[in-house]
């Protein structure tokens, strides 16, 4: 079975106003597809066909081959982004709430800390909350890197600040896309979810 090219979790204009359909358009159906393209190309006819996208992510990795990783990686990432937007706003509560606090000191806190690292992170890349070694933590990867190759890491929330996610509908203002991220587009519910199972 090929990797395959997940379909938004909403429709193509739901995030409006924040995010555009033409974004969308551009960041998922081409962006993220062409990941997927480029992942199943590589793989055809090596021992990494028909594996899952996981599986793959990680040989790329250890094989220290880089245009796999990146593809595949991309794939998985973009993947991970779609499920961290909701179209309605969303709150913070249960243990996602409490370790929040335990761990920066408030909600309020912890988006200066998330915008922080969005924002100091130079060129490409994603700035993620995640779960290690019994806290939360705020991180950014560089390019395609991602979590999933970290050993105790769990993701939580992911943003991507590649210039093509928020270009069409912010242009160059990365500051005003994260401040819409955090405050309307985030889903909180996932988040929950996923530190539950990590838990």
């Amino acid at each position: 079975m090929s990797v395959q090219h997940s379909p938004l979790p909403f429709p193509m204009d739901a995030l409006e106003p924040h995010m555009s359909a033409r974004t969308l358009e551009y960041h998922h159906g081409k962006h993220h597809k062409a990941y997927v393209d480029k992942t199943n190309d590589a793989v055809q006819g090596t021992d990494l066909e028909g594996k899952d996208l996981e599986a793959i992510i990680r040989a790329a990795k250890q094989q220290s081959n880089q245009g796999l990783f990146n593809n595949s990686a991309q794939v998985w990432n973009h993947a991970f982004f779609w499920d961290s937007l909701s179209p309605v706003a969303t709150s913070v509560k249960g243990k996602l709430a409490e370790l929040i606090d335990r761990d920066f000191g408030g909600l309020d806190a912890f988006k200066d800390v998330f915008r922080g690292e969005a924002l100091g992170h130079f060129g490409s890349g994603w700035a993620w909350l995640v779960h290690e070694a019994g806290k939360l933590k705020v991180t950014s990867y560089h390019d395609a890197d991602c979590p999933l190759v970290y050993e105790g890491v769990t993701p939580l929330l992911t943003l991507d600040v590649w210039e093509h996610a928020y270009y069409l509908d912010y242009q160059n203002a990365r500051p005003r896309f994260v401040d819409i991220f955090l405050e309307q587009l985030a889903n909180w519910e996932k988040a929950e979810e996923r530190l539950q199972a990590a838990l």
